[in-house]
């Protein structure tokens, strides 16, 4: 893809970064001149040499489906937060003591579709 095609198909973009993780939020085109999103997660994980990779897994949203996605990502969240409030005061504690509390080391595996 040539430079001129880059450009074109990247509209957007967002980074998040969050611990060893970092999200990145891009808006692309399709040829036909559509927008979708894509939402990729990247973390950095060393490997037994000493060097590291980036795990990356990524998902497309496409706008049709942009309304039922927030509404169910903000259900998910409203339920998160009355469930298990967050308090950032205590956050901040508990990282300047172990440098990485607060981070959850997920295996996607392991979760329930």
């Amino acid at each position: 893809m040539d430079g001129i095609e880059k450009e074109k198909d990247e509209i957007f973009g967002r980074a998040v970064r969050a611990g060893r993780r970092t999200y990145f939020f891009d808006v692309k085109s399709t040829k036909g001149g559509d927008y979708y999103i894509t939402v990729t997660e990247s973390k950095k994980r060393f490997v037994e040499d000493g060097k590291f990779v980036y795990d990356k897994h990524k998902i497309f949203l496409y706008k049709e489906d942009f309304e039922k996605f927030l509404v169910t990502l903000n259900e998910a969240v409203d339920f998160v937060k009355a469930e298990q409030p967050f308090d950032p005061e205590s956050f901040r504690r508990e990282q300047g003591e172990s440098g990485s509390a607060g981070y959850a080391d997920v295996n996607f595996e392991d979760l329930d579709h």
